[in-house]
């Protein structure tokens, strides 16, 4: 299909592209013959934000979305990777199984999740979703499909977690799932006086399965970083039914002023103060407390037809305060309040070339597209980096290739893999060749 136009979730860049959408794997290899000499990318359902997910040629995987197998005693599942989370959760939480790691969309593909190695609210005790992943299938060539795993073709496993596709087209995934007894969460919410309090909040709730902070960024002075702080634990009440919800929608693109510095902060005050007490325990649906923003569709026509960005960076936990302190100060300095700020910990880094977390503290924020929003985020990039800290690849549009080579150490280690497996220049993105990546 030509002259389609494509973008990612933050609608910036719109770009006219080349989709094929194949029904069957077989059609697959077809489509790479007929690339040669030409980059081609894959692409699941557009939920990554800027531009890794666009190229001028682009597989769509909506298609090769079944269930292959699934193993009751180990609890893998081995799915086409053009599965959703939201229907493995369908079909698998009503018999007790639950994702092990999953990011704020559940709309997202098995094979996004990988490229991604995306993580949660429990990556400080569970780590990222390819921590969990047994094996996959990528396709490397027209002729060529390797089985990879930590034992088998192992540096091409490492290269293809986290590796934004650039490795190839990933066919299936063999997860393995986690037991849980209910269909909701066991939530604690506290009340932060500022980011001093909210990260020693996450210290003394360290050992939660599920931690993460919304931030009120636009607060100043003493109220600097004031948050609520969230824990969970899987309920066991045995209470395993999905109950539908109507989800609401956003119906047509926000006016370009509504989302500014004074609606903003008002939003913030009024979220911040909806909790009373110090703390308040509150028994909640999985939707809501992993997926609040789903409850929403098209929510990213909040921000207006130019569309927007989701700036999240990690940077060692010895940086911490003074570090966050310093970034914050930085946004309020601007003038260009966040509308949603998330504050999470991780735990260790693994040793996947070009996965994002490392032991630390992230903060995502998204920022409408203006005027001086990129001299901004640059001046970010430069306190990030001082921290030695990192940007979020699935987040990012508009990284330079210095700040990029300067934050991902395993970029040269990455790029060999590609090369032993003649992948370089085949599979291609927007990101990869603005990253110095690919020509």
């Amino acid at each position: 299909m030509n002259g389609h136009e494509i973008c990612g979730w933050g609608r910036y860049p719109v770009i006219t592209v080349e989709v094929h959408a194949p029904k069957v794997v077989s059609a697959m290899g077809g489509l790479l013959r007929d690339a040669a000499g030409s980059s081609i990318l894959a692409r699941g359902l557009g939920r990554s934000y800027g531009d890794s997910s666009l190229n001028d040629r682009v597989i769509e995987t909506r298609y090769l979305d079944k269930f292959i197998a699934f193993d009751p005693q180990t609890g893998v599942l081995t799915s086409q990777a053009g599965t959703s989370l939201a229907e493995i959760l369908r079909v698998f939480l009503p018999k007790g199984w639950f994702l092990p790691v999953t990011p704020g969309s559940r709309f997202i593909t098995l094979g996004g999740a990988v490229a991604s190695d995306v993580h949660g609210k429990n990556h400080h005790v569970s780590g990222c979703f390819c921590e969990h992943v047994e094996r996959f299938e990528v396709m490397v060539g027209p002729d060529r499909v390797v089985t990879c795993s930590r034992e088998q073709e192992p540096e091409l496993f490492y290269a293809t977690c986290g590796g934004m596709g650039l490795t190839g087209v990933i066919l299936t995934v063999s997860l393995r799932l986690k037991t849980v007894t209910s269909a909701f969460i066991d939530q604690q919410t506290f009340k932060a006086r500022n980011l001093a309090h909210s990260l020693e909040l996450f210290e003394q709730n360290s050992r939660s399965t599920y931690s993460v902070a919304w931030i009120d960024c636009v607060a100043t002075g003493q109220n600097l970083g004031r948050s609520l702080v969230m824990t969970g634990e899987h309920a066991a009440d045995n209470k395993l039914d999905l109950p539908v919800k109507k989800s609401l929608a956003v119906p047509f693109d926000m006016p370009p002023g509504m989302l500014n510095i004074h609606s903003v902060s008002l939003f913030n005050t009024l979220y911040y103060n909806r909790v009373r007490g110090d703390m308040v325990r509150k028994r909640v649906h999985y939707e809501p407390f992993f997926y609040p923003l789903d409850g929403v569709l098209q929510w990213n026509r909040l921000y207006g037809k130019n569309g927007f960005t989701q700036y999240q960076f990690v940077i060692p936990k010895s940086a911490g305060l003074r570090g966050m302190s310093g970034i914050l100060q930085e946004i309020t300095k601007s003038g260009k309040g966040s509308f949603l700020a998330v504050l999470k910990v991780f735990g260790q880094e693994n040793p996947n070339h070009l996965s994002f977390p490392m032991e630390g503290y992230t903060l995502a924020l998204d920022f409408k597209i203006e005027k001086e929003l990129f001299p901004l985020l640059e001046r970010l990039d430069a306190m990030v980096l001082d921290l030695g800290g990192r940007v979020y690849l699935t987040k990012d549009v508009r990284m330079s290739a210095a700040t990029f080579a300067r934050s991902y150490r395993k970029i040269d280690l990455f790029q060999s893999v590609r090369e032993r497996y003649g992948v370089n220049g085949v599979f291609a993105s927007h990101q990869s060749r603005r990253l110095g990546l690919d020509l």
